[in-house]
């Protein structure tokens, strides 16, 4: 684990904090300590006691005590006792309050560091680890369960101060009677066995409320990632309810939890009384003959403990607390392991400029956890400056080569090589940047439309930011939008049509000016005015590129310089276009089908259409024969000229006909 080395790691950054809350704690205790200790002498001042009688032989350490105000007399001592206790529980509390400072801000900087380990984690595993874990999971650990781990780190700086405590007034009582304190000892052990079943209880609570913490989680996002479904097919209230429930576990379940950790306190306290009135009545039976002169010592003795009582119930509650949120602990040192992830190493070569093209060699990959290969032994060669096609039913593995070529994974068998190089001797950022990526689903920030053409370089010049938008379609839209290119686009790029997400993707892509290319399915979504423009753009982008372009429609590829077939993950074919149609093998039969489909539906359109001119021009027939026949129109040069436009309607109606029997046998 990684654990030990982490968390020493990030001592080592700050090692002032630890040892400022050692000292200044210490120094609290001390101080504390020094306090009860006072009051002995105090005590005995005050009642008028006999000191030899007080002070065992055998306790140096109390006679030396007593020494200190040896010089002082009468009513002067007591006042200068009284003055002592003041200023050392002064200094306590000063020394307390700073120890407590330090800790507070050694907890935040140790939660500033695991957020920010943990980010640069997800920002460097691979997406293998995306594939493994859900999303919701993954934001509630390094939300919810960080702050909970904070807790408990907190929980053990106040635990260690506390026993710090503990100990300098068990020495005190030690003092005092090693007799008194055996006797305390039995007494409160009953305590800490009942402690140890809420400590257990509360551990179980713990584990139940971060799996709970993990389920609302991954609910939450469901509902704000698909609230477009919901809407869709109206189906809030089921949501809601869904939600509800949820929440109404999480909250019985803290209840149970705030239940069992509340019962620590009023525990402690009575079990603490009862100590004291155990101990008044122990001591009267075992010192019954003297009890007058055992009385100051007794007193003090009482004093000091019940200082201690409260220090042991604030230790069992930071253990019962700790309990609580020690799994959140264990659930952040696991996601803090790298051991457990797989991360891509990265070359040490620099790949700057393509002079030869991207080559798969018998490449075969699989998911995780799963023993389904969906490539095998694919060898293809996409020539620099060429354009290259992949074609196949849904699951071929059309988009899983396309996740090869920028190392999103890396094949479990073979190698894709880049000029001869195998790509995992490049450096991974210097092969990322030398790629541009358009897919089907485009993602958008929520930000400025300058930000996300932009995003990933520095220091762009307005001129070519305009000369990119202009080549991929999208300047006049963006220079209509409200603020132009500074205006806000929304989560997701929700104030754009699909169509403009593209272009602003495409613009991006252009402005990198990318080596190699990538599209997925890039127009597969879009209306067919949408689609030309996209199109056009992504045609000016192509140019001399060396592009790999995944394809549903068959219309957009026709012009590849090589289209490649897939098929259960599997090249079954490559080709030209006119070279795959001749052969009629499985790109012929998607060709056929697919344009099969697309021909029929624009006869049913022309038939349509058809119909409705032989409609209206039966109309217009029907109205001439009706003036002619019934005499209305008396002029002869009319009567000429509607039987010309009734033979002319006669005759168009016949061509119509001809047209519908030529569609209707397609």
């Amino acid at each position: 684990m990684i654990s030990k080395k982490f968390f020493l790691k990030i001592a080592l950054e700050r090692p002032w904090f630890i040892v400022g809350t050692l000292v200044f704690n210490w120094s609290g205790a001390i101080f504390n300590g020094l306090g009860a200790a006072i009051l002995i002498p105090f005590l005995v001042v005050l009642f008028g006691a006999d000191q030899d009688n007080i002070i065992p032989p055998d306790q140096p350490i109390l006679k030396r005590l007593f020494s200190l105000f040896d010089g002082f007399e009468g009513e002067q001592k007591i006042l200068v006792m009284l003055s002592s206790i003041v200023l050392v529980i002064f200094l306590k509390n000063v020394t307390n309050y700073c120890g407590g400072l330090l800790a507070s801000y050694y907890t935040k900087y140790l939660v500033k560091r695991i957020k920010l380990e943990g980010m640069k984690i997800l920002l460097e595993v691979s997406m293998e680890f995306y594939t493994k874990n859900k999303l919701g999971d993954i934001l509630a650990t390094i939300n919810r369960e960080v702050n909970r781990s904070a807790a408990s780190i907190k929980g053990v700086i106040t635990m260690f101060i506390t026993c710090i405590n503990i100990l300098t007034f068990i020495y005190f009582l030690l003092l005092l009677s090693w007799q008194l304190t055996i006797v305390t000892t039995l007494l409160l052990g009953f305590v800490s066995i009942l402690n140890q079943y809420i400590i257990k209880k509360s551990k179980e609570f713990g584990r139940r409320l971060s799996e709970q913490s993990r389920q609302y989680s991954r609910k939450m996002l469901e509902i704000l990632t698909g609230i477009r479904l919901i809407k869709l097919v109206a189906n809030e209230d089921k949501e809601y309810k869904s939600i509800t429930e949820l929440i109404e576990k999480n909250e019985k379940v803290q209840l149970q939890s705030q239940e069992i950790t509340s019962l620590v306190g009023p525990i402690n306290e009575m079990s603490g009384i009862i100590t004291i009135i155990a101990l008044v009545f122990i001591c009267r039976y075992l010192f019954s003959t003297n009890i007058q002169e055992f009385a100051p010592i007794l007193l003090t003795y009482l004093l000091v403990l019940f200082r201690l009582l409260p220090l042991i119930g604030k230790l069992n509650t930071s253990r019962t607390q700790l309990a609580n949120t020690l799994v959140s602990v264990n659930i952040i040192l696991d996601f803090l392991d790298r051991k457990n992830k797989l991360f891509l190493n990265s070359g040490t070569l620099e790949l700057k400029k393509i002079t030869e093209g991207v080559t798969f060699n018998q490449v075969s990959f699989s998911y995780p956890n799963s023993k389904d290969l969906v490539l095998q032994n694919i060898n293809l060669e996409i020539p620099k400056g060429k354009t290259v096609a992949l074609v196949g039913a849904s699951g071929a593995g059309k988009s899983t080569i396309a996740d090869l070529v920028p190392r999103f994974y890396d094949p479990i068998k073979g190698e894709i090589l880049i000029d001869g190089i195998d790509l995992r001797d490049y450096d991974i950022k210097s092969v990322r940047k030398a790629m541009g990526v358009v897919s089907q689903d485009t993602f958008s920030f929520n930000n400025s439309v300058r930000y996300n053409i932009s995003y990933g370089l520095e220091n762009v010049a307005e001129e070519s930011l305009i000369e990119a938008t202009k080549r991929a379609n999208a300047y006049e839209f963006i220079i209509k939008l409200p603020q132009g290119f500074d205006t806000n686009i929304g989560e997701r790029g929700v104030m754009l049509s699909g169509g403009q997400r593209q272009r602003i993707a495409i613009a991006r892509a252009l402005l990198r000016n990318p080596d190699i290319l990538i599209l997925d399915e890039a127009t597969s979504a879009l209306d067919t005015v949408s689609e030309k423009l996209v199109q056009q753009a992504i045609d000016e982008l192509c140019t001399n590129r060396t592009t790999l372009v995944i394809a549903h429609r068959l219309s957009t590829i026709q012009q590849a310089d090589m289209i490649v077939v897939l098929d259960r993950g599997k090249i079954v074919e490559q080709g030209s276009h006119p070279e795959l149609l001749n052969k009629g093998g499985y790109y012929t039969r998607l060709y056929n089908m697919q344009f099969s489909n697309q021909e029929s539906t624009n006869n049913q359109e022309t038939i349509k259409n058809l119909s409705y001119q032989i409609r209206n021009n039966l109309n217009s027939l029907t109205c001439s024969l009706e003036l002619i026949s019934e005499s209305i129109i008396e002029d002869r040069e009319e009567q000429t000229q509607l039987i010309d436009d009734s033979y002319e309607s006669t005759k168009r109606i016949v061509e119509i006909l001809q047209e519908y029997e030529s569609a209707s046998k397609i």
